[in-house]
């Protein structure tokens, strides 16, 4: 439901006390939720009142009980659960259900939008597009996605690994396997990484590879014409294959940035800025450290003059906040790299920049055994090549397919919804076990569910003969499956609030799983084909509401919602 409501019950509160308050209506609005109580045919608005005495300093709630009712607020009562005590306030049914239909599936009034810019997937060129990966594109395409659909100005980033001595033992594995520039173009990240294998054993048996790395690698620090060449070569070829697997996974970025566009240039700013301000010490190795608290000192130049990630981290979160002026900036990536953005956060604060407590690093907890059932892949292609190869084999041992089985991409988008739905039902932090059958399983909670539920209910719009009506009629949609269907549809803006202000994409796929119940549960008492027309046209609204708000929440998700599968 939109915000009109909350924002009227808010106002009246507000009016409501005799004593001013500091408060406003649109501060109320956040404790405001829908009542989800499925005994009665009311809907109700409730406001704890544990918060409006103890966090607003409402003296005399009782005030607020008489509040006189009208034409939107039916009655007011107390009631008191297991978890508080709350203010609980009938609105009335046919305003609500208006409401509801009209305003459910559609982006909220955000009185306060903010620039957030979410840096995510960010894999190294040239290595697998390992687990972790996916987990953080995953999560980080949901975060920008949310907070997109919530109105606020979203800046997705991929923050590309294309720099540092890796790129020598690329070079040398190159050369010594004999990888033309038209073979890596045709397969460059299977060829870079099976070179960057390849000159690491080498390494192990020769030392003088190690530095023919190392040299191949200061070419490149230093400008070599034809270092950079290839580099860049390399580069674009990698960032071409990523974007394909990243159109599979439904995503887009706004921006790449790459680890090498923070240079000598760039760092040597910051090593000035930490300079001026008296924190950069030299150590008697040579090393330039910060000191950040307890004596504790942080690395931001190797005693041979090379810089370090935390150091192009720090002239990347400067050049950002310049580019953006974000008011948050969300790292997405996994639990072990806290001590990096808490020393990252730790260095900004000692240059004096009081943006740095608008960085949070978003954790994740990480798959275990993941790979294709010959267990042999490393590349994110190959799993997703097995999960709609296997949904193939499902779709036609399916009696219910109403596509050609040969749609190779109905069989893909139903593959990776699946591996998203799975990931993201998971808390974040929790690390979990990857398991064929429960992620491809057609039955229960998985992505599968999700994709038939839309499918059935846009064949309802196709097929059903109704049509849509140009107003609400709520008496038309008296039945309990009706009020409990609308019930979970006006929560959905609440469910995405709540998701976004802990950043776990759980809450909202439960909610969803729940919704598809609901859904079911209605399509099976309200018969829309072979009903009076007006009655069937106010239910086809109902479940076009559905499809829409169910649809809406795939796509935050990061699925492509199917018509057909």
């Amino acid at each position: 439901m939109s915000s009109k409501l909350k924002l009227y019950l808010g106002r009246k509160v507000i009016e409501s006390l005799s004593k001013s308050t500091k408060f406003t209506p649109t501060e109320l609005l956040p404790l405001i939720h829908i009542g989800n109580s499925n005994l009665t045919n009311n809907f109700e608005l409730h406001l704890p009142l544990t918060t409006l005495e103890d966090q607003l300093g409402v003296p005399n709630v009782n005030e607020i009980l008489k509040i006189q009712p009208d034409d939107i607020i039916k009655n007011i009562v107390t009631k008191k659960d297991r978890a508080n005590r709350k203010i609980s306030f009938e609105i009335d049914r046919t305003i609500f259900i208006q409401d509801v239909l009209e305003n459910s599936a559609k982006p909220d009034l955000n009185l306060k939008p903010r620039a957030v810019v979410v840096e995510f997937s960010s894999p190294n060129i040239a290595k697998p597009f390992h687990m972790g990966h996916l987990r953080s594109t995953i999560i980080g395409n949901f975060v920008g996605n949310l907070n997109s659909f919530l109105s606020n100005k979203v800046t997705k980033l991929n923050y590309l690994g294309d720099w540092g001595t890796q790129f020598g033992f690329i070079k040398v594995g190159v050369d010594e396997l004999k990888h033309t520039q038209e073979d890596i173009k045709n397969n460059p990240l299977k060829l870079l990484y099976e070179s960057y294998v390849h000159a690491n054993k080498l390494a192990e048996k020769d030392p003088q590879i190690a530095e023919r790395a190392r040299q191949e690698f200061n070419k490149l620090e230093k400008g070599s014409p034809e270092g950079m060449e290839y580099w860049k070569q390399y580069m674009q070829f990698s960032k071409d294959e990523l974007e394909a697997t990243y159109k599979r996974l439904g995503v887009a970025f706004d921006s790449y940035n790459f680890e090498s566009s923070y240079g000598a240039k760039e760092v040597q700013n910051v090593l000035d800025v930490l300079t001026n301000k008296h924190v950069l010490h030299k150590e008697s190795d040579g090393k330039l450290v910060v000191e950040i608290d307890n004596k504790k000192r942080v690395v931001v130049m190797k005693s041979d003059g090379s810089t370090l990630y935390l150091t192009r981290d720090i002239a990347a979160a400067i050049d950002r906040f310049t580019k953006y002026n974000f008011d948050k900036m969300l790292y997405i990536v996994d639990n072990s790299q806290s001590d990096h953005f808490n020393a990252l956060k730790a260095v900004l604060y000692k240059m004096n920049f009081p943006w740095a407590d608008r960085l949070q690093h978003v954790k994740f907890g990480r798959i275990r055994g993941m790979s294709t059932r010959k267990g042999t892949a490393v590349f994110l292609r190959d799993i997703l090549d097995e999960c709609r190869d296997l949904m193939v084999k499902k779709q036609i041992e399916s009696p219910n397919t109403r596509v050609p089985i040969n749609n190779s991409n109905v069989s893909d988008v139903l593959g990776v919804s699946c591996v998203i739905i799975n990931d993201l039902k998971q808390r974040r932090q929790k690390d979990y076990e990857f398991n064929w059958d429960k992620v491809l399983q057609v039955q229960g909670d998985t992505g599968v569910k999700l994709q038939y539920t839309h499918c059935r209910l846009y064949s309802l719009e196709r097929n059903s003969g109704a049509v849509r009506p140009n107003k609400v009629i709520p008496e038309l949609l008296s039945q309990p499956e009706a009020t409990t269907l609308i019930r979970e549809l006006a929560r959905f803006h609440e469910i995405l609030h709540r998701a976004n202000e802990q950043l776990e994409a759980c809450i909202l796929v439960t909610y969803l799983f729940h919704l598809c119940t609901y859904v079911n549960k209605a399509l099976a008492v309200l018969q829309v084909k072979n009903s009076e027309p007006e009655v069937a046209s106010q239910r086809l609204l109902l479940f076009t509401t559905a499809r829409t708000v169910l649809g809406e929440g795939m796509s935050i998700l990061g699925l492509q919602p199917l018509n057909e599968m």
